[in-house]
């Protein structure tokens, strides 16, 4: 599913140069659960990114899918990434003057995707996530952990291999966090391969695999069980 072969990524600082990745190999496999956990700095965003097509290494080989991405254009890349890779964040970064199902539907305008197929893939999900009676409702009109809601069904709309949640309850009350993580877990039961960037040991414990990055690089690779 996901390879990572000796990646770095390093950043011109002034006349130094920082290593936020120093020859990193991971592989994910198609399904897993896992988190990746850090100290500030630790070079955790910059492996999201990568894993993500967000950013590209500077040196090494990533595979995704069985396919090189790291030499793909900023066309390609977009075009891989809006086809497998779906994303949550902390913020949700929500459309405010869209309703929460034009927000869910969005991805599938922006690839050419007709009204009614449109409308097909999305009320199942709006149904699925507890948004029946909010689908007409704007962000600001709902409340965080529905604005979340809505984040993970636009991000899961064009249906990806692979979900990079990045501090999806760090925004949250403890009870819409639960049950936001609870979303996302029974995606993964569904086959999703599901990665959770977390501060929050208690969510990071949760997976099935556990990712510690230090200094960038990976200072420890733990399964639970």
């Amino acid at each position: 599913m996901i390879e990572l072969r000796d990646v770095s990524r390093v950043f011109a600082v002034g006349d130094q140069e920082v290593r936020a990745m120093d020859r990193v190999s991971l592989t994910i496999e198609p399904g897993e659960y896992l988190s990746i956990m850090g100290p500030s700095g630790s070079g955790k965003s910059t492996l999201l990114n990568i894993l993500g097509l967000l950013d590209t290494p500077t040196s090494g080989t990533y595979l995704l899918q069985g396919q090189d991405v790291t030499s793909l254009n900023d066309r390609q890349l977009a075009a891989t990434r809006n086809r497998t890779i779906g994303f949550v964040f902390q913020f949700f970064h929500l459309i405010p003057r869209l309703t929460a199902r034009q927000n869910i539907e969005l991805p599938l305008l922006l690839a050419g995707v007709d009204r009614r197929e449109r409308s097909s893939r999305s009320t199942p999900l709006i149904e699925a996530f507890g948004l029946a009676d909010r689908g007409h409702h704007r962000p600001d009109e709902l409340s965080g952990g529905q604005r979340q809601r809505v984040a993970i069904a636009r991000a899961v709309v064009n249906r990806p291999a692979v979900l990079l949640a990045d501090e999806p309850t760090g925004n949250l009350d403890r009870t819409a966090g639960g049950e936001i993580i609870d979303l996302l877990e029974g995606l993964n039961r569904d086959g999703l391969t599901l990665v959770v960037v977390t501060h929050d040991p208690e969510i990071g414990e949760r997976a099935r695999r556990h990712i510690r990055v230090v200094d960038g690089r990976i200072g420890a690779d733990r399964r639970r069980g």
